[in-house]
């Protein structure tokens, strides 16, 4: 099997890869990157982004994550497609294998693998993807100012985005399949205190419609064994917020992870529990999930790869 060596393996693209990489670069660690399945990550699923620093008139997501990704080559990152398959995090240097089944000898390791919605399975949501559909409402909610939206989900997050885009819709339903919210009580009130949130209980979702995107979705309502009542409801824009799984399960073994699978870091640093391996991005993030964040803390990834090596040698 082919092998070779490297001083710092980054694994993953998206906001947080991309710049660890170019701080790597700089650093003169000569990173390799391997993209994943995803290049770019998320955002590359998202038209317009307009809450990132230095885009005043906005950016589509997949020309700010090829800027970002030119702006490491630039500066000697070695970004290489594939994913990786399998790691070895017993001991350094560490080993990972591609799925070209190359072996890497890594002297540290940058997980920035990020996470990914859950969606409901509707081949609609693919369908209407970028175009009235959307699983942050953070990064799309300013489309829709003065309009109708949909909000999928019970829990804390559903709510927060419901109340987020209360701000800014004229209307917002929250769709939710069970009989009551699984949100904090606190979360619930506020809910229930907006004027323009309407929760739409006992609800599932099962079709969207629309000539050039989203004017609708279909709606089944439970009234009871075995009645229910199909009708359609017209909305603007339909946003997920039933969570996020993080890809992070090929670390599983070695990798300290919460309950949900995303990975443990050291306070407010990115280090995890294996010396030398180090988490950024929304792989260890579940709280906030935006570029920005994810961005800085691949920046912190690799000034920490470089503080290690420097006393590692």
């Amino acid at each position: 099997m082919e092998r070779e060596h490297v001083r710092c393996l980054i694994i993953g693209s998206g906001p947080a890869g991309y710049t660890a990489a170019i701080y790597a670069s700089r650093a003169n660690l000569n990173p390799v990157e391997y993209c994943g399945m995803q290049m770019g990550g998320q955002l590359t699923q998202t038209t317009v982004v307009e809450n990132f620093p230095g885009y005043p008139e906005g950016v589509d997501g997949n020309q700010m994550m090829m800027d970002i990704r030119q702006q490491a080559e630039r500066f000697g990152a070695d970004i290489r497609d594939g994913e990786i398959t399998k790691v070895d995090f017993s001991k350094r240097p560490f080993i990972v294998t591609t799925d070209r089944n190359v072996e890497i000898e890594a002297d540290t390791v940058i997980i920035a693998t990020g996470a990914s919605a859950k969606y409901l399975g509707l081949d609609d949501e693919k369908k209407y993807n970028g175009q009235g559909v959307s699983a942050c409402a953070t990064c799309d909610g300013f489309f829709y100012r003065k309009r109708t939206v949909a909000v999928v989900g019970g829990g804390d997050t559903a709510c927060e985005e419901a109340l987020y885009l209360a701000s800014l819709a004229k209307k917002v339903y929250l769709i939710v399949r069970k009989p009551f919210l699984r949100a904090s009580d606190v979360m619930q009130q506020r809910v229930k205190e907006k004027e323009n949130i309407e929760v739409l209980f006992e609800h599932n979702t099962v079709g969207l419609y629309g000539e050039n995107g989203v004017e609708g979705a279909h709606l089944v309502k439970r009234k009871g064994e075995p009645d229910e009542e199909r009708y359609d409801l017209p909305i603007d824009g339909f946003f997920l917020a039933i969570g996020h799984k993080p890809n992070t399960d090929i670390f599983a073994e070695y990798i300290d992870r919460d309950e949900t699978g995303y990975i443990k870091t050291e306070g407010n640093s990115p280090r995890t529990n294996v010396p030398g391996v180090f988490a950024a991005g929304d792989c260890a993030d579940p709280d906030y999930r935006q570029a920005i964040v994810a961005a800085a803390s691949g920046c912190k990834a690799a000034m920490e790869a470089e503080r290690f090596l420097q006393n590692n040698q």
